[in-house]
């Protein structure tokens, strides 16, 4: 049992400073104050810091991504101390454009590695391209009977992608949708939007075509252009979630208070990392210019903008990488909120952000910002 004292919570909602007691790996109890205990605990004294939900990065490229400029562009699998250092304690992971040399079937090895290590890992099936790589040979089928599988990944409007039909795109959401009903899951279709001037029509188009909730279809790196956005904004407004990647043309916390300014719905806005994935700019002929590799540490530099920068509050900022991300996977009440009968994903930060501990599934992982627990081969 680990015993939490004095700390100042954000649920993300503000609750004030508490006491809280973490037993089995989830939040058995938050009080004002918690007194004796009947058997031997782990106090933690949190006076003076900042308790939060754990970040979900629904968007990594857990085994790694790229390979665009060939094979020495592969970028590197992620590591378990990359998460505990910027606070990812759920993570989802996906594959890129390389749905060949890089399989459906490793990147679910690696996302067990990553729950056996202590965090919460879950995954897409699919990549890129279509038909989409699998486990089981169908991507319902992977989606109903694996467990940490919760949808498909697809990319259009990109100089990459399959250029599938409005009639498969409507088929490939559809069977995600009826996995997903059978299996409890969000049965979610995560599209990966480049900047080919088609951008959000195909989707527009099967929505209108067919009777396949706004729901399903999860548009990501909406923010990449100024047209991209303008439609991810009137998707937001038809239901629709939109994700926004940090780092990218606008970065996500302006979109959010354009979008609000505007007077849209923002509940269904999420941020991720695109985290080991690899950025690249290409010329009018479609050749490589230039090509690196983002980091999982953009979902956190983007709270401290959100808060430092901007002027957002905390309990205004946090729930674009806690809660509604939870909420958009089929998760809320279990992650993304500091809750009794919550997972114990938590984390302390000193009043100017920084980092102090790191705590998933009820372990510490990170002490004041000294990383304790790490991956099997880190040394």
């Amino acid at each position: 049992m680990l015993l939490v004292k004095n700390a100042e919570i954000y649920a993300p909602e503000y609750l004030g400073k508490k006491d809280l007691l973490i037993c089995g790996g989830k939040i058995e109890c938050i009080q004002d104050s918690i007194r004796e205990l009947p058997v031997e605990c782990e106090v933690l004294d949190a006076e003076g810091k900042i308790l939060t939900p754990g970040f979900l990065d629904q968007h990594v490229h857990i085994t790694g991504g790229g390979g665009e400029g060939s094979f020495h562009t592969r970028t590197p699998e992620l590591q378990m101390s990359e998460l505990v250092e910027n606070g990812i304690t759920t993570v989802v992971g996906l594959l890129g454009t390389d749905g060949i040399t890089r399989s459906v079937d490793n990147l679910y090895a690696k996302t067990r590695v990553l729950c056996e290590e202590g965090v919460s890992a879950y995954m897409l099936t699919g990549a890129y391209g279509y038909p989409s790589p699998t486990i089981t040979g169908e991507t319902d089928r992977d989606i109903v009977f694996v467990n940490e599988i919760l949808g498909v990944k697809l990319a259009i409007s990109d100089h990459r992608a399959p250029n599938v039909t409005g009639d498969q795109l409507v088929q490939i959401a559809s069977k995600a949708r009826v996995a997903g009903m059978l299996s409890g899951k969000p049965g979610i279709v995560v599209l990966h939007m480049g900047d080919n001037k088609d951008g959000l029509a195909p989707v527009f188009r099967a929505l209108e075509v067919s009777s396949v909730p706004v729901r399903i279809f999860r548009p990501t790196h909406v923010n990449r252009n100024e047209k991209l956005l303008e439609e991810g904004y009137e998707f937001l407004k038809r239901g629709g979630y939109i994700d926004l990647t940090c780092g990218m043309h606008t970065s996500p916390g302006e979109c959010v208070l354009e979008a609000k300014k505007r007077g849209l719905p923002t509940e269904h806005i999420t941020m991720s990392s695109d985290g080991h994935g690899s950025w690249s700019n290409y010329a009018e002929d479609g050749s490589l210019l230039e090509i690196g590799v983002s980091g999982v540490d953009a979902l956190y530099k983007e709270l401290k903008y959100m808060v430092q920068v901007l002027g957002m509050t905390l309990e205004e900022a946090l729930p674009y990488m806690t809660c509604q991300v939870a909420e958009g996977l089929d998760l809320l009440g279990i992650k993304g909120t500091v809750a009794e009968g919550a997972d114990a994903d938590l984390l302390l930060f000193d009043q100017d952000l920084t980092l102090d501990t790191y705590v998933a599934r009820g372990k510490i992982f990170m002490k004041h910002g000294e990383v304790i627990r790490k991956g099997t081969y880190e040394k």
